[in-house]
């Protein structure tokens, strides 16, 4: 999409969605059978995913997932797109952090942090995070091709004093950071799929080899950082509820790639837990491992 067509579409973006959720539900309840029956939006990445992610499952109750990713799916679009307009008194009642203490905690002793999250729940609205902890909040991403839609998504990102940054540049923030005595808790969204020539690490995650990145890992390792998981569920329509979990209170001493495996089988088993919730539409199995390693 070029100039036109993304000025376009934030017009009648920021039009519509000066309408409240309730309203833009109604929009995803339309959008639904449009995606899934008549675009058939991504429809055979989703039923491969499932299928093998899910063998021992039947093909009902895939399909039942299935359905029930889309109308998250589309909930979650309008969700997003909602932020032009959020301010950050409805979003903190829209999305709780049920143990702020422990970030306090952490900011108290001078510490930094690695958080894991991943696309499950609705990530964006995690940019609430700096309303719960004194930390400052960065976001480290992956640029999107198209640059238009990259700068609308960092100013929603950016919306609430975070910080962005590309995964190129994270040690130079934590540098940055750290010699102006500022503490920061750096989330990393860890289910998305490393270049082919980015690729130094396999592990098996819903029962396929798949290759993970290991920044986090690292970074947490150089630095003592504490690395910890950000669980989000979704309590009903419209409303979530982020939990800190404890992986690693210090991590300086540790080997091997105890923090990758940790943080990955936690998430597999959060996925597990409610498949519906996860982003089963992107393609992170696109590299199998003797192609890769070959």
């Amino acid at each position: 999409m070029g100039a036109i067509g993304f000025y376009l579409f934030y017009a009648i973006n920021w039009i519509v969605t000066l309408l409240p959720l309730s309203v833009l539900y109604l929009f995803s309840d339309i959008m639904f059978p449009v995606v899934y029956y008549i675009a058939g939006y991504r429809r055979k990445v989703v039923a491969m995913n499932l299928k093998n992610a899910f063998p021992e499952k039947s093909e009902r109750e895939r399909i039942d997932i299935e359905k029930k990713f889309y109308h998250h799916f589309c909930d979650l679009m309008v969700e997003i797109l909602k932020l032009t307009h959020m301010s950050n008194k409805q979003l903190v009642k829209r999305n709780t952090l049920t143990n702020p203490e422990y970030l306090k905690r952490l900011y108290d002793e001078g510490r930094d942090v690695i958080a894991i999250m991943a696309h499950y729940g609705n990530w964006e609205w995690n940019s609430i995070l700096p309303a719960f902890t004194k930390l400052r909040l960065v976001g480290i991403y992956k640029p999107l091709q198209n640059k238009y839609f990259d700068r609308f998504m960092l100013t929603l990102r950016q919306r609430n004093k975070g910080d962005t940054v590309a995964m190129a540049g994270v040690i130079r923030e934590v540098i940055k950071n750290r010699n102006i005595n500022r503490r920061a808790i750096y989330a990393f969204a860890t289910d998305q799929t490393p270049a082919r020539g980015e690729i130094r690490f396999w592990t098996r995650f819903l029962n396929q080899d798949t290759p993970v990145f290991l920044g986090p890992e690292k970074i947490a390792t150089k630095y003592n950082m504490a690395v910890l998981f950000l669980n989000m569920q979704k309590v009903r329509r419209g409303q979530y509820q982020m939990t800190i979990e404890p992986l690693f209170e210090h991590t300086a001493a540790l080997s091997g790639h105890q923090i990758t495996e940790a943080h990955v089988k936690r998430l597999e088993e959060i996925i597990r837990d409610r498949p519906e919730l996860w982003l089963w539409s992107h393609r992170r199995w696109k590299y199998k491992r003797a192609e890769a390693d070959g």
